[in-house]
């Protein structure tokens, strides 16, 4: 673990902290995280639980305030505040007005507000890079500016930072201590980044199977028609391998044949796909097992998220649900990109230190 030199602490809040991806990854980096905001009451547990010291608050980030965050912060702590706002009206919209009508959409607005009412030293988000063609992003880098932050952005693919996955996402990193690096300070590489490689050696299940030790570890039924469909699937082929008799009517359409990434399996040798919340499913992309007849698990998913194996994301005594398992884990920012921007802020904290105290001797 890294930690900033001479004492120095870099202190964080983290808003929209679902089940503490960020989080999780600016620990690991050596940042206290004093508290994540969010108001899906279903991540409590993977939040508090898997991050110590790090206090989950059930708030819709429209409602709070300044005075809800500042006192989370130690005096002479540097202070950071992320906010990984929700993707979704910036990566389903087809157009601005689409997107605007999502209630979603305003909450850059309120990240930024909350920014420039507390005004931390150092400021992260990320998101889809489509985040970039709306309005909101314009005015968050534009404030950003105009209250003195040097602002770094960049569309990081995933692989770079060792996610065993093809995700991209637009990182921001902003900086009143001085001039940030134009790069991001990778952890150290953990193996091959393939799917097999990362999750090649879970217990062996069939579909509707779930492993006893670990109960998120369990597969999504099959219906006989997708099951003979699973078996005609090929590694990082498409449906069209299939024979003719299991196409769905809408392959046969113009308009289908450019989705030919559903109903798809992994290859074990590549990263996986963008791991989305519905990747429990089969038939809405290619979540299929590279060797195993089944879809991937949430266990599997969260892996190649680059969550801990042992990252728990139900409390004893709760069933585990598809639907919740996708929603806290598709949404998480990854543990090992999260920990490339907190270690990305922790060397930029300490040159900075360097840098004055040359200044003043």
């Amino acid at each position: 673990m890294t930690r900033p030199k001479d004492g120095q602490i870099i202190e964080a809040v983290d808003l929209f902290c679902g089940a503490g991806g960020l989080t999780r990854g600016l620990l690991d980096a050596g940042i206290r995280v004093r508290a994540g905001f969010d108001q899906d009451a279903a991540c409590r547990f993977a939040y508090e639980y898997n991050n110590a010291g790090a206090a989950f608050h059930l708030a819709d980030v429209a409602d709070l305030t300044s005075s809800d965050i500042k006192p989370f912060w130690s005096e002479g702590a540097i202070r950071l505040l992320a906010g990984c706002a929700p993707c979704q009206p910036f990566s389903t919209a087809a157009n601005s007005r689409r997107g605007e009508a999502d209630s979603r959409y305003d909450l850059l607005d309120h990240f930024s507000r909350l920014v420039t009412s507390c005004l931390p030293e150092l400021v992260t988000m990320e998101n889809v890079p489509r985040v970039k063609n709306h309005p909101p992003f314009s005015r968050f880098i534009a404030r950003l500016k105009r209250y003195g932050y040097d602002v770094w952005t960049e569309t990081v693919e995933c692989t770079t930072v060792g996610v065993p996955q093809t995700r991209k996402r637009l990182v921001v990193l902003a900086s009143r201590l001085g001039k940030l690096d134009r790069k991001l300070r990778v952890p150290k590489p953990t193996g091959a980044l393939t799917v097999e490689s990362a999750i090649g050696h879970l217990p062996v299940l069939a579909a509707g199977d779930q492993d006893p030790r670990d109960q998120i570890h369990m597969a999504r039924t099959l219906s006989p028609t997708n099951m003979e469909r699973m078996e005609a699937s090929k590694p990082g082929g498409t449906w069209k391998d299939w024979p003719a008799d299991l196409l769905n009517p809408c392959h046969t359409k113009e308009s289908g044949h450019s989705y030919r990434s559903v109903y798809g399996r992994m290859r074990s040798d590549a990263p996986s796909p963008t791991i989305t919340t519905l990747f429990f499913n089969f038939g809405t992309g290619r979540f299929g097992h590279y060797c195993q007849n089944r879809a991937i698990t949430p266990r599997e998913a969260a892996i190649l998220q680059s969550f801990p194996e042992s990252y728990r994301f139900t409390a004893d005594g709760v069933p585990a649900q598809f639907s919740t398992l996708g929603r806290l884990i598709g949404n998480a920012v990854p543990p090992r990109l999260g920990e490339a921007i907190g270690r990305t802020f922790v060397a930029h904290a300490s040159m900075h230190r360097c840098s004055l105290e040359a200044t003043s001797r």
